[in-house]
């Protein structure tokens, strides 16, 4: 998963060709960790960019989007949020929560 800052996610999100994932999240975050490999398993089978914003480091980005709770898995398309899953959530539920922006895949 490649790490975005403020300075870098207009680049690495919002002009991005294709679909991105975003993960916000933070070190100290266990259920953060837990959700990252279930977000690359999604990202390889459905051909998604994935990144990670640690809001630690990098506050201006999450405060944009209203990320209040950890973790916050964004979808952007087109440079614009399509979907938002908020909370360590199984891969199933991703799928079904994102299911109109991937092809209806599961």
């Amino acid at each position: 998963m490649r790490q975005a800052t403020d300075a870098s996610f207009a680049e690495d999100v919002l002009t991005a060709a294709g679909q991105v994932i975003v993960d916000f999240w933070a070190p100290w975050c266990k259920p953060c960790k837990a959700l990252e490999p279930i977000l690359e398993a999604l990202a390889a089978k459905h051909g998604l960019g994935l990144v990670g914003l640690n809001i630690d480091e990098h506050l201006g980005v999450p405060s944009r989007y209203g990320v209040l709770s950890l973790p916050t898995v964004i979808l952007f398309e087109g440079g614009e949020p399509r979907s938002e899953v908020i909370g360590a959530r199984p891969r199933s539920h991703f799928e079904r929560a994102w299911a109109d922006w991937l092809g209806g895949g599961g």
